[in-house]
């Protein structure tokens, strides 16, 4: 079977190649394509994958390309994690939008929306070639803000291409941990969208426990939502909200640590990433103890600024493993096998969520087999959580908009319909300060 993936010389493509190094079962990867546009990075990463593969039998053939055609050619799955404009994007896109005063993280808020303009024709282009070169082939999208690009990528893919997120997967395991409950016993009721959703239940031997956590103080303050939130506002939503609500729930808290922040998250990663794939010009260098040594530090410091302001401290060692190419591999596998399972996924809401329409894309538990990802029936969301959720995705759909049309006056207005930008004007100033650093935002007319 042959796997594609997109953005491969991408940092945490070996998180991928690792997992795939321990499934010996009928039926798995034996090839494995990277394509990126910087022939450098995939140089760099494929010296990693060669030392995973040390000594492992029959390990998946790994080739390069920056080649996109021939990269998506003879496909049976295809991981897309591409970034549109690299680290200098994201560092810019969080510069812009603090510098007005709003947040500019990387799928919420301005920033979110900056590098949707930017990756959607991109993404819609890759789209339509897969549709070309590899009908048959299964997209597994990785890309943020990965529910607007799964939509996009949808309207050429149909139910081909299914968007993935760990942060859900995360949020069940460790709620299940802290139950005392095995997280692979447990059926997690979460909904909404990709970085917006609520856990409202946590069933084990068809028990719900979660009202059993939300009425111990304790319990609740253990665990690194508990300690993000805090007890009391957790209580009051009767629920457990993903880890990325509190850019809503704490925003001035957040805007302000991220402007008093010694360097922004994305400036961060560009300059640990730009030293790591600077040393692995060096050919006498251990790519694998340099990736890791980088990996261990890029987990520890997720989220920081935001633990910094609840007071929430370091995180979990057991959160610090990764999990999203856990979440890719147990998707393909139940594609490719036939093995039936159920996934936290972005898929097409059909009926689930009777608040939006059949073909928005929303992010809820799915039975997977052989046939795709069809998403579980849910009860409504509350009050509100359906606004939040209406108010984010009409932004999105104005940024398919804007993306499609090139149309300036419709990416002005999806900026200002965001709940987290408070000002017609501040959304201009933003269309204006995005397009002068972005090259990649040159087609908004």
């Amino acid at each position: 079977m042959r796997l594609t993936i997109l953005g491969g010389g991408g940092f945490r493509v070996p998180l991928v190649y690792g997992a795939l190094l321990g499934d010996r079962a009928e039926g798995r990867v034996t090839q494995v394509v990277l394509h990126d546009l910087d022939a450098g990075r995939l140089s760099a990463v494929t010296r990693v994958l060669a030392e995973q593969a040390a000594g492992v039998p029959d390990a998946p053939e790994v080739t390069a390309t920056t080649d996109l055609d021939e990269a998506l050619r003879g496909a049976d799955f295809v991981f897309s994690a591409i970034r549109v404009g690299g680290l200098e994007g994201r560092a810019n896109d969080e510069r812009v939008a603090l510098a007005e005063g709003v947040l500019g993280q990387e799928t919420v808020g301005a920033g979110g929306i900056a590098y949707g303009l930017r990756t959607v024709p991109v993404a819609v282009d890759i789209a339509r070639r897969v549709a070309r070169l590899a009908p048959d082939a299964w997209v597994i999208n990785f890309t943020n803000p990965a529910g607007l690009v799964t939509e996009a990528m949808s309207r050429h893919l149909g139910d081909r291409v299914i968007g993935i997120c760990d942060s859900p997967v995360g949020l069940g395991r460790r709620i299940a941990r802290v139950l005392g409950a095995n997280p692979k016993e447990a059926w997690i009721d979460y909904v909404g969208l990709n970085h917006l959703g609520w856990v409202r239940g946590l069933r084990v031997a068809g028990r719900d426990e979660l009202p059993r956590l939300l009425a111990d103080p304790d319990l609740l303050g253990s665990f690194e939502e508990g300690k993000l939130f805090g007890v009391e506002w957790l209580q009051s939503l009767g629920a457990i909200p993903n880890e990325y609500l509190h850019y809503y729930y704490f925003n001035r808290e957040a805007v302000r640590a991220y402007r008093e922040a010694e360097k922004t998250r994305g400036a961060f990663l560009r300059d640990q990433q730009a030293r790591f794939y600077e040393e692995m010009k060096n050919p006498e260098a251990s790519a694998l103890a340099a990736w890791e040594r980088t990996r261990a530090e890029r987990e520890a410091t997720y989220m920081a600024e935001n633990r910094e302001t609840a007071g929430a401290g370091e995180r979990d060692a057991d959160d610090l493993s990764g999990g999203y190419e856990k979440v890719a591999l147990a998707l393909m596998r139940a594609i490719a096998r036939d093995e039936r399972t159920t996934l936290i996924l972005n898929v097409r809401n059909r009926s689930t969520l009777s608040v939006l329409d059949s073909e928005a894309v929303i992010e809820v538990p799915c039975l997977v087999d052989a046939s795709g990802a069809h998403p579980v029936s849910v009860d409504p969301l509350p009050d509100h959580a359906t606004g939040l959720v209406c108010a984010v995705k009409a932004v999105e759909r104005e940024v398919l908009a804007a993306a499609g049309s090139g149309s300036r006056t419709t990416a002005v207005k999806a900026f200002a319909l965001h709940p987290l930008v408070d000002s017609v004007n501040v959304a201009r100033r933003l269309v204006d300060g995005y397009t002068a650093v972005h090259p990649g935002l040159a087609y908004l007319k």
